[in-house]
């Protein structure tokens, strides 16, 4: 692509996996961590989300179409890009790399999870805590799930950190290395969320 539309497809990349990609996988990470407080409180919040009015229209429109979107340019950034980690050792270099790599593995544990889910509520069965603690009962599974998680939480937080110096917002070495700071701490916290969640599916009674 040309260099002046890559420039323009990349922003839009970056913005799509902030609004509205990564404030569904926040919202989608705490829903899911109501499963900490027990089988029915995390019964009523999805239940809650998905009764709402045209849910499958707005799941296309605010999750699947930017979210394939997002994740084709990523396909084609990650094999054209020049990776440095090894060779420079510098820690921007290894982030970018690690972003690329968190990118992979969400593509394939995004269809295993949407195959295990939306899929399977397509084919009759129902989404609630029972499915989630039989899927995540299994070690296996639960691994899994957990590195998908991780590859989330890492890809939001360091994606925002891109997502400010390529929007103008941190200019600076100083704003960049607060930022640094600040989306780590972001990627502890979305994190322990995430991992709590799927603890309570796999080990309900750690927590009730």
């Amino acid at each position: 692509m040309a260099v002046k539309n890559e420039f323009y497809w990349r922003r839009l990349h970056s913005l799509l996996g902030v609004i509205p990609v990564g404030v569904f996988l926040v919202q989608h990470l705490f829903i899911n961590h109501f499963a900490t407080m027990g089988e029915e409180a995390f019964n009523n919040a999805a239940g809650f989300v998905g009764g709402l009015p045209f849910v499958i229209i707005l799941e296309f429109v605010v999750i699947y179409i930017p979210l394939v979107f997002h994740a084709i340019l990523g396909i084609y950034i990650a094999f054209t890009a020049n990776n440095n980690a090894v060779r420079l050792s510098y820690f921007r270099n290894w982030m970018f790399t690690l972003q690329r790599i968190s990118g992979i593995i969400l593509l394939f544990f995004i269809a295993w999870h949407v195959w295990e889910t939306r899929i399977q509520k397509a084919l009759g069965a129902e989404v609630n805590f029972d499915m989630m603690a039989d899927i995540l009962s299994n070690p296996i599974m639960l691994i899994i799930y957990i590195i998908g998680v991780l590859s989330a939480t890492f890809h939001l937080a360091n994606g925002l950190w891109n997502f400010l110096v390529r929007w103008g917002i941190t200019q600076t070495p100083t704003s960049q290395r607060i930022s640094s700071w600040v989306m780590g701490i972001f990627f502890v916290l979305i994190s322990i969320v995430g991992i709590r969640a799927a603890l309570a599916f796999a080990y309900p009674h750690w927590f009730f």
